[in-house]
């Protein structure tokens, strides 16, 4: 059985014209997915291009340290 973990992905976004940082609370088996997954969530929402994202860090975190309610919702046990 595998466990599910929370990473927060933090990082900067270089668009022309915008730039800025951002952090992203994801539920992921493997640090791996969860850069995966805040690349697909970024380039969805805000139209970022993955050659414009640069991740800087990946932390495991806690349910309790997450400020994202759905993924605390979701995270209880």
């Amino acid at each position: 059985m595998y466990s599910v973990k929370i990473f927060r992905v933090k990082g900067r976004i270089f668009k022309p014209g915008y730039k800025t940082g951002f952090s992203k609370d994801i539920r992921a088996l493997k640090p791996e997915d969860a850069v995966e997954k805040a690349y697909m969530e970024l380039g969805g929402h805000h139209r970022v291009m993955r050659v414009h994202l640069k991740v800087d860090s990946i932390e495991e975190i806690t349910w309790e340290e997450t400020n994202n309610q759905i993924v605390k919702a979701l995270s209880r046990e």
